[in-house]
């Protein structure tokens, strides 16, 4: 996938991962955002041929409450 593409696919999906933190957490869109942006996930994330960005907004979410409540995450198999 080029970098652009990349991008937009990150523009879209970051947004989405926020708001069910923001949800789920009852923290502000603020504290979502950084404690998203300071997870073990998100730097995988960012990280094109990790392909993670591949996975639901809903996916990545319930990645990042495994990190929050256990301290790591495991990736989950394709169907």
């Amino acid at each position: 996938m080029g970098e652009e593409k990349f991008g937009a696919v990150m523009g879209v999906l970051v947004p989405q991962v926020i708001r069910l933190i923001t949800e789920n957490y009852s923290y502000d869109e603020m504290t979502a955002a950084n404690e998203f942006y300071g997870s073990d996930l998100y730097a995988l994330l960012e990280q094109e041929d990790t392909k993670i960005w591949h996975f639901s907004p809903l996916t990545l979410f319930n990645m990042f409450d495994e990190e929050k409540k256990m301290g790591n995450f495991e990736i989950p198999e394709e169907a």
